[in-house]
C-alpha cells in the first residue's frame, strides 16, 4: 500500500513541478508584452527547433504574416530588433532558451531567390551565429511545426522579435505570435 501511494503522489509531485517550472509564461496567442518567457506550447517537449538550428539551406514559405524566411525543415526564421548590426542582444541564458541562435554559415536552399546577403557573427560565447543582411538570425522554441509563426511581433527580452522577410525586415502582415501594438522597429 505505501509503495502505491507514494508513486501516486510522486507523481502528483512530479506533475506539479512541471507545472510551476512552466508557469507564468504566454501562450503564443493574444497580446503578448510580459518580459517574461513564454512557455512553448508543447507541453514539457525540448522543442522542434533543436533539431533544426543549421543554417545551411534557408528558403522561403508563406505563412499568416507573408512570405518569411525559414529553415530548410520549414521552422520561420527571426530577428529581434534592438539587434545591432553585426552584434546579437540576445545573450543570457533565459534569451537563448527562448530564442536559440541559428548557428553556422548561412546559406540558400537551391533555387531559392534571396536578393539579401549571408553572413556570420561571432556571440559572446565565442560560437558563430548566421546573419541575413547584418540581423543576426533565430529560431523560437514556440514553434512547434513547420510553418509556424507563433514568435513574430512578441515583445520579450527587452524588445521586438519578427519573422524576417526575403527584404530583411519584419512582415507587414498581420501579426501572428503577440501583440503587433507599439513600434520596435524592424530593420537597422
Amino acid at each position: 500500500m505505501r509503495n502505491r501511494w507514494w508513486a501516486a503522489s510522486g507523481g502528483a509531485l512530479a506533475a506539479a513541478a512541471l507545472l510551476a517550472a512552466c508557469g507564468g509564461g504566454t501562450s503564443g496567442s493574444g497580446g503578448n508584452t510580459s518580459s517574461s518567457a513564454p512557455a512553448a506550447s508543447s507541453g514539457g517537449q525540448t522543442g522542434s527547433t533543436t533539431a533544426s538550428r543549421s543554417a545551411a539551406g534557408i528558403k522561403t514559405a508563406q505563412t499568416s504574416v507573408g512570405t518569411v524566411l525559414v529553415t530548410s525543415q520549414g521552422f520561420t526564421v527571426y530577428l529581434f530588433a534592438i539587434d545591432k548590426p553585426g552584434k546579437s542582444n540576445c545573450n543570457s541564458a533565459e534569451c537563448v532558451k527562448f530564442w536559440p541562435p541559428l548557428k553556422g554559415n548561412a546559406s540558400a536552399a537551391s533555387g531559392a531567390n534571396l536578393p539579401g546577403k549571408f553572413g556570420t557573427i561571432t556571440r559572446a560565447d565565442g560560437s558563430s551565429q548566421a546573419t541575413y543582411d547584418k540581423h543576426p538570425l533565430y529560431l523560437y522554441k514556440g514553434d512547434t511545426a513547420p510553418g509556424q509563426v507563433r514568435g513574430n511581433a512578441i515583445n520579450i527580452s527587452g524588445g521586438l522579435w519578427y519573422a524576417i522577410t526575403p527584404a530583411g525586415g519584419k512582415p507587414s502582415g498581420a501579426s501572428s505570435g503577440g501583440s503587433s501594438g507599439g513600434s520596435g522597429g524592424g530593420g537597422y
